[in-house]
C-alpha cells in the first residue's frame, strides 16, 4: 500500500471565506501515483473546515447567512470563550465550524478522484487573516 501526505496553507485576508480546493487534492493524488484508494482532506484548525458541495456562488452566500443565523460574529461577549483570559472573539467561528465539518474522504478510482456531479471540495474559513493548513492524505494502491 502507497500513502503519501500533503499540507495546504491558507491566509485568507478576511474573516470567513469558502475556497475550492479541488485541484490541488487532484494534484496530491496524481503526485502519490495510488490508482485505487481513498483520500482525507481535512483542516488542521478548529475554526476552519472542510467539506463537499456545489461551486455555487448564490449557495455560498446561503452558507454564510445561514451560519450567521445559527452563530453570529456579534455581539461578542454572547459567548463565555471569548470572555477568557485571551479575550478572544472567534467562538462563533468553532461553532461554525463543528456544524460544516473537519474533513472529508473520497475514494481514488482510476487514480482520480470518484465525486459526484457538481461536487467540489472546499476549505472554509472562520477566523481568518492568519495562516492555516489542510492535510491531505492519500492511502491505497
Amino acid at each position: 500500500m502507497k500513502s503519501h501526505r500533503q499540507e495546504l496553507w491558507f491566509e485568507v485576508p478576511t474573516r470567513r471565506a469558502f475556497i475550492n480546493i479541488t485541484s490541488e487534492v487532484e494534484q496530491a493524488v496524481a503526485d502519490s501515483g495510488v490508482s485505487e484508494g481513498l483520500v482525507l482532506v481535512n483542516a488542521m484548525h478548529i475554526t476552519a473546515s472542510v467539506f463537499i458541495n456545489d461551486d455555487e456562488p448564490g449557495l455560498h452566500q446561503d452558507y454564510e447567512e445561514w451560519l450567521e443565523g445559527l452563530a453570529p460574529h456579534a455581539p461578542v461577549d454572547r459567548y463565555r470563550h471569548n470572555q477568557n483570559a485571551a479575550r478572544e472573539d472567534n467562538s462563533d467561528a468553532h461553532l461554525k465550524r463543528q456544524v460544516m465539518g473537519r474533513e472529508t474522504v473520497v475514494a481514488i478510482t482510476g487514480g482520480r478522484l470518484d465525486l459526484g456531479p457538481w461536487e467540489q471540495i472546499f476549505y472554509g474559513e472562520f477566523d481568518g487573516r492568519r495562516r492555516k493548513r489542510v492535510l491531505v492524505k492519500v492511502i491505497g494502491e
